[in-house]
């Protein structure tokens, strides 16, 4: 199974890092603005985002849709361990470059057990599927991250449509995203996991 995931993740990079600027640009500002509208989104009070690289999804317009309507805003870091954990991000300090080449947030103050009851979790990924399955960029250190949130929160996955397969190969310890948004549509991936367990 393994050696599938890993032809699925490298083929899907490759066709993600063959998308222009431009693309990537337009999409992600169509993501974007529906991610704003959800709803789920609208009613949490906290807000946990990725910093995009290379062709990923970007976050920033809802960072700062977040910052100016009064959400605190977290960003994955990590520990002194291997497991990363979310800290909070403030208005007037950007993200810095951490150790692996992905922007982290400068503070420490770590996403308490409170606000976690009123969180929506934009999750970045290389292929997502219907039920909610994502495939990241291997190494599992997002599912870590969502992991350690247990039941907190709400997880939506961040998609371009050319991201989202059928179905994906899934292993025990992956963690489910309850909804995913590609810039044409909003997936309920518990409603769809529900019909299939009827």
């Amino acid at each position: 199974m393994e050696e599938t995931r890993d032809g699925l993740r490298s083929a899907a990079l490759s066709r993600r890092s063959a998308l222009s600027p431009a693309i990537c640009s337009s999409w992600s500002g169509l993501i974007q603005v529906k991610a704003i509208e959800f709803p789920t989104y609208q009613a949490a009070r906290s807000v946990a985002l990725y910093c995009a690289v290379g062709n990923e999804v970007e976050t920033r317009a809802i960072r700062d849709h977040a910052f100016q309507h009064g959400k605190k805003v977290f960003c994955p870091k990590f520990s002194g361990s291997d497991s990363p954990v979310f800290i909070q991000l403030n208005p007037d300090e950007g993200p810095l470059v951490g150790g692996f080449g992905v922007p982290e947030p400068a503070g420490s103050v770590r996403l308490s057990p409170a606000e976690g009851e009123s969180l929506v979790v934009f999750v970045p990924g290389v292929l997502f599927d219907g039920l909610g399955n994502r495939l990241g960029r291997g190494g599992g250190w997002y599912d870590r991250a969502l992991q350690r949130l247990g039941n907190r929160g709400v997880f939506v996955g961040l998609a371009y449509d050319c991201q989202v397969t059928d179905r994906l190969p899934a292993q025990a310890w992956d963690q489910k995203v309850h909804y995913v948004i590609t810039e044409s549509r909003v997936i309920d991936c518990l409603a769809l996991r529900s019909r299939l367990d009827r």
